[in-house]
């Protein structure tokens, strides 16, 4: 079994809950309120700048050339399709980039974007790119899980939003990124990959649940 297979399977009961969380079955109904929406879109906007100089840190450390000009390509794709995405939709809901920027994160996603970064800068690079995975991932499954839901959903926004995760060019970058884990774990301790993976796919629940309650600092 590949490794990426193996840790997926042992975190199914933490993505089970992120599948199956309330934001994103309202999401993909459609029921989803659009306060909630724009609340995430904005925090979800700052936590992708700090992803960008995320994955930027662990293409230097990559442990092949090959695998630097991957994540580097990865890198490129992400910072070029999905914020071009975001700062749409920021547009349509009559936002600015400079109003996602001067948001100021959630607990939830300062601790997330914290745990991201001190991975890629003091953990190895196996346990780094490992870090990345149930981001990328998670949102390919919810979409695949939902997209029934999908197509009886009348609000054309979130379609639109929820489409990109069901493309090709966003599967493929999935498909290269679970490589790029089964590659550098291979002889790579499962134990410590199996911890970080765990513990990213806690962040992805936990900022789901944040953001649907809109949990802000107490003060």
């Amino acid at each position: 079994m590949k490794v990426s297979q193996r840790l997926r399977e042992d975190a199914d009961n933490i993505w089970k809950r992120i599948i199956e969380h309330p934001f994103v079955l309202e999401l993909y109904s459609g029921s989803l309120p659009i306060d909630k929406f724009k609340f995430y879109i904005l925090q979800d906007y700052n936590y992708l700048i700090s992803a960008i100089k995320n994955i930027s840190i662990i293409s230097s450390r990559a442990d092949s050339v090959e695998a630097m000009r991957e994540i580097i390509e990865i890198l490129w794709l992400e910072s070029v399709s999905e914020f071009k995405g975001y700062e749409e939709f920021l547009e349509k809901l009559g936002y600015t980039i400079e109003d996602a920027v001067n948001v100021e994160p959630i607990p939830v996603n300062v601790s997330y974007i914290s745990f991201l970064l001190s991975t890629s800068s003091l953990k190895s690079y196996a346990e780094s790119i490992t870090s990345l995975l149930p981001c990328f991932w998670s949102y390919a499954e919810i979409a695949e899980y939902h997209k029934d839901k999908l197509r009886k959903n009348g609000n054309s926004l979130y379609t639109e939003w929820a489409a990109v995760y069901l493309s090709e060019p966003y599967l493929n970058l999935v498909e290269r990124m679970k490589k790029l884990v089964d590659n550098a774990g291979k002889e790579f301790s499962y134990k410590k990959l199996k911890k970080t993976f765990i513990t990213a796919s806690r962040y992805e629940y936990m900022y789901w649940d944040a953001i649907y309650n809109m949990h802000t600092w107490p003060v």
